[in-house]
């Protein structure tokens, strides 16, 4: 098992497959776009199937797929079966926007796909637009319905963001009513792509203070161990609800988490900067035994948490790069 020097275990891959997203959500990625990641600079089908071979024989037993938007890259899903195929693994999930997904859903059910999170922060279709600055909010909805219908544990993602999607968190959280969904509010993050700074009015403290208002008999359950929300539920609900400090960074005790960027970075902390570049090390040559030693190395100097991990180097443009060169 992979541990790092705070004793705790690493099994948790997050591997962003591609930067590209068919939306330019605000809070991720300029109007415009950004600077696409040349081709010959992303990772092949093969040197990603190799990568997280070498993770699942060091004991990573959970793969989760990201980007960008994972199916903006061509033939993402016959990636996503050989991956599903390695021996060691027993989770894999998926992170999507929901806009071209739908027509796979009983490939991933197949697959063994279990849960998927899917990005959806408003239940309005003009609000969908102002946000995401694209078309398509009645696809995602349509891909919710189909991921429940081929009974696949849904976790919507939705980012709070003040003067943009308040009056969505109560709506939101209805739909753990009478749906087997579980919702989760995520604290918004720099990393939006362009240099403008956030104000965060909207911290997991006052995002559960604005719930409880309306749902006071809500109640807290255990959260699972290294969990990264804050996790309750509502008598009677199917679902569940969740809130993220994904800026306050105060779920990192038992981070068991490590992240590969669509280039082949190997980051041990969304808030670190630099790593080693595992594409660069196979293709200068590299055994799996080589790559292996590289990724205990790397794991063994895992910050403690988000904060230390942003002091040791992160400067004013990686905090303000997008999520989508990072991995979401």
């Amino acid at each position: 098992m992979l541990k790092d020097k705070f004793g705790r275990t690493i099994n948790y891959l997050r591997l962003a497959v591609v930067d590209r997203c068919n939306l330019r959500c605000t809070y991720c990625m300029p109007e415009n776009g950004l600077s696409w990641i040349k081709q010959e600079e992303l990772m092949t089908d093969e040197e990603m199937l190799r990568i997280c071979s070498v993770f699942t024989e060091l004991g990573v037993n959970k793969i989760r797929i990201t980007g960008g938007e994972p199916f903006v890259r061509k033939n993402s899903i016959d990636l996503i079966e050989k991956i599903s195929r390695l021996e060691g693994l027993s989770d894999l999930s998926l992170t999507t926007n929901g806009l071209l997904t739908k027509p796979y859903i009983p490939q991933l059910r197949e697959f063994g796909i279990k849960s998927v999170n899917l990005s959806l922060d408003t239940l309005d279709e003009e609000r969908f637009f102002k946000i995401t600055r694209r078309k398509g909010y009645h696809k995602v909805i349509k891909t919710l319905e189909s991921l429940i219908e081929h009974d696949i544990k849904v976790k919507i993602n939705t980012v709070v963001m003040e003067n943009q999607n308040i009056e969505d968190i109560i709506p939101l959280v209805m739909l753990t009513k009478s749906l087997p969904v579980d919702v989760r509010f995520i604290e918004e993050m720099p990393f939006n792509g362009n240099d403008k700074d956030i104000l965060l009015n909207w911290n997991h403290s006052k995002i559960y203070q604005h719930i409880r208002e309306h749902f006071p008999d809500i109640q807290k359950l255990a959260d699972p161990k290294s969990s990264t929300s804050y996790n309750y539920k509502i008598p009677g609900f199917m679902g569940e609800v969740g809130i993220i400090a994904a800026y306050t960074r105060s779920f990192c005790g038992d981070c068991n988490r490590i992240r590969i960027t669509p280039t082949g970075m190997l980051r041990s902390c969304l808030y670190e900067s630099g790593g080693v570049n595992l594409k660069d090390e196979i293709r200068a040559g590299k055994t799996n035994e080589e790559l292996k030693n590289t990724i205990i190395s790397t794991i063994h100097h895992k910050p403690k948490d988000g904060w230390e991990a942003q002091q040791s180097g992160l400067n004013a443009a990686q905090i303000h790069q997008s999520m989508a060169t990072i991995g979401g």
